[in-house]
């Protein structure tokens, strides 16, 4: 009898669970990631090699041209089962005598070294260098939306962000030639004369920024860095989880997880970070980014767009990183801080700091439940006092935070509350 029970009882915990997730997300097979770093994962770096700056050769006759202050070249890459390999890249030194800071620009998957997004940041008045992490080179010159091709000298290919091939030696695997690229870009930029190598920063856009938050991790010599969409715990809640992960051998996907999801490495990242994404982003989900960001040790920032899309610049470098970058290594104005924040009834509030007047505040709020990637998210104005924020809570709120916007139209948030678990 006890036993009859107990399968009853177990059999309508499964009904409950599907009714309040959704069939398709009950059915899923989730990879939850572990609470803190692999030790494993600090010994995959051969730091003396990758901070020495890589050799460089100089484009085909034929292929692009220096202008403009921007060179295109290719430099010395990790090597592919004992062949040597060659990364492609952009170069742009802003005009000048003096010394610059300098910024590595990291792009999204499916993409490539954007020339546009160097003039970008030189226009800014940085050193900027962009790499290709997928042994290819540009089709084009210009454009956020070039298509690319692979190279002579390219190492493991990045078909299916080598999900499939996480048993090879891990220095033949994509993602350890992909971050080794970004932090070879680095080493090569420090290199150059009129860049301050004390004054440099690591921008990436969605995979790009998953290698952003590894390469942070691994590479100290970074003063400031801000992974836009990307995160970790891609096993719990991700687009790869559901178009990808359910098709790959359970071992495969565990072992890339191991090596590769950010959940490995963002605990040992002590420099200032600033955490950019969107409430609904596609690939990107909203609570495997807070539990990204809450592992990290260092200052953390956080901008949360409602409803931000996903792509290249302009979308994927909001006007919060130039901000943030120049606070760091030019020495200006922070971005505006939230300390801590709570609930008295229904009046939510966040408290802050900010060395520019907030010009608005607002609260975000959702009286949905079930996945993030389908919540509809609502504004509100929030009441500004002296170094508080607050605003009453709709009945059947399930989750919000809060959004500030400076004069300089920079905008920071809070850390986003739930208040029913999905």
């Amino acid at each position: 009898m006890f036993l009859r029970s107990a399968l009853l009882f177990a059999a309508f915990a499964i009904c409950l669970t599907a009714s309040l997730l959704g069939e398709e997300a009950a059915a899923l097979r989730l990879f939850p990631s572990p609470a803190s770093q692999d030790s494993k994962t600090e010994n995959l770096w051969k730091t003396e090699e990758l901070f020495t700056a890589p050799r460089t050769y100089e484009i085909e006759p034929g292929g692009f041209l220096a202008r403009d202050g921007i060179t295109p070249l290719l430099y010395e890459g990790a090597p592919f089962k004992g062949k040597p390999t060659r990364v492609f890249a952009w170069v742009g030194i802003p005009p000048g005598d003096g010394k610059v800071p300098g910024v590595v620009l990291v792009h999204g998957g499916g993409g490539t070294a954007y020339r546009d997004w160097v003039k970008i940041w030189m226009d800014r008045g940085y050193a900027a260098i962009a790499m290709d992490t997928n042994g290819a080179i540009p089709l084009t010159e210009d454009g956020m939306r070039v298509k690319s091709k692979p190279h002579e000298f390219a190492g493991p290919s990045p078909k299916g962000n080598g999900f499939e091939t996480s048993d090879d030696p891990v220095s033949d695997q994509w993602m350890y030639h992909a971050v080794a690229a970004v932090i070879r870009a680095h080493s090569l930029l420090r290199s150059f004369p009129r860049v301050d190598p004390e004054r440099t920063g690591i921008t990436g856009i969605s995979w790009g920024g998953v290698m952003t938050e590894i390469a942070a991790s691994v590479d100290f010599r970074f003063k400031c860095a801000a992974p836009v969409y990307g995160c970790g715990f891609l096993g719990e809640d991700s687009f790869w989880l559901e178009k990808h992960f359910q098709d790959i051998a359970p071992a495969e996907v565990e072992r890339w997880l191991r090596l590769w999801d950010p959940s490995q490495y963002v605990a040992r990242i002590h420099m200032p970070v600033l955490f950019c994404n969107g409430t609904n982003d596609k690939f990107f989900r909203l609570d495997s980014w807070q539990k990204t960001y809450r592992l990290v040790p260092g200052p953390v920032t956080l901008s949360l767009r409602v409803r931000m899309t996903h792509g290249n610049p302009p979308h994927g470098d909001p006007p919060e990183i130039t901000v943030f970058a120049d606070s760091i290594l030019k020495g200006g104005k922070p971005l505006p801080v939230m300390r801590d924040q709570g609930k008295e009834g229904n009046l939510a509030w966040t408290r802050y700091s900010s060395a520019e007047p907030i010009q608005s505040a607002q609260v975000i709020y959702t009286i949905d439940s079930g996945p993030w990637l389908t919540r509809n998210w609502q504004q509100a104005p929030a009441r500004i006092e002296a170094g508080r924020v607050s605003a009453p809570l709709p009945h059947g709120v399930t989750a919000y935070y809060f959004t500030l916007k400076d004069g300089r139209g920079a905008m920071t948030s809070s850390a986003h509350i739930v208040l029913q678990p999905n």
